[in-house]
């Protein structure tokens, strides 16, 4: 049974190693890489290219020609991963704030549901005690108003970025219906998995900021994502629940 994680990376050559380390010392079964570079100019893809030699079948690559957005890199690794044949598909960042120790927990919980959720939003989720009050509660505003009073979401945690899929859930899905190319391709992912009745576990984590690099994620790309959730509820709002 093959379980692929898909990692996404924009000038990670810091973190790329140390992550793919940790993937495989959790001693999964099955488990194998994909990494989807955007031409990232710090040498991440070059690093990615040695990874695959050093664990040949293990770790994937595939070199874009830019920087092509975080909902384009997971679609591409996501039907990468569906076409070679994974049936648990993990989705997760290369930085650390998702820890590779959570990994045996997913694929337990997996075994029951569509989707398993790495929330920072539900009982025993934290967030790094280095987080500012200002962000944390613009995160936690996000979510827990913003994004459940336009969509209705019951998932805690709608932004997450730290999931497991069946493959069959994604193609449920069907990614080529899903637009969105920023951050707010998590929630675009979120309210269509709950408008098709999908099952979807949320699962406590510890999400620690990032060990090295500064983060992606600047004011201008949050406006972006809450104006975007108007347009993801008009899109999907008539989707009906999977038969």
């Amino acid at each position: 049974m093959k379980t692929l994680v898909v990692i996404p990376t924009y000038n990670e050559a810091d973190n790329l190693p140390h992550i793919v380390a940790e993937l495989f010392a959790q001693n999964v079964a099955g488990l194998e890489i994909l990494v989807v570079d955007d031409a990232s100019p710090d040498g991440t893809g070059e690093l990615a290219d040695q990874l695959s030699q050093q664990y040949p079948g293990l770790v994937h690559v595939i070199h874009r020609p830019g920087k092509l957005g975080l909902g384009t890199a997971y679609i591409h690794g996501f039907t990468w991963a569906i076409g070679h044949g994974a049936e648990y598909i993990v989705q997760m960042d290369a930085d650390f704030s998702h820890s590779p120790a959570y990994l045996p927990q997913f694929l337990e919980w997996i075994k029951a549901y569509d989707v398993v959720v790495g929330s920072r939003y539900v009982p025993g989720g934290k967030v790094d005690e280095r987080w500012g009050w200002g962000r944390w509660f613009l995160s936690w505003w996000a979510n827990s108003v913003w994004v459940r009073l336009i969509l209705g979401l019951k998932t805690k945690d709608a932004t997450a970025g730290f999931k497991c899929w069946r493959a069959s859930a994604l193609q449920a899905i069907d990614l080529s219906r899903v637009r969105s190319n920023g951050y707010i391709f998590q929630v675009e992912m979120c309210y269509v998995a709950e408008k098709l009745g999908l099952n979807i576990k949320e699962i406590p984590i510890y999400f620690e900021d990032r060990r090295i690099g500064k983060s992606k994620m600047d004011i201008p790309v949050k406006i972006e994502a809450a104006l975007r959730v108007f347009e993801i509820r008009r899109k999907h709002h008539r989707l009906g629940r999977k038969a």
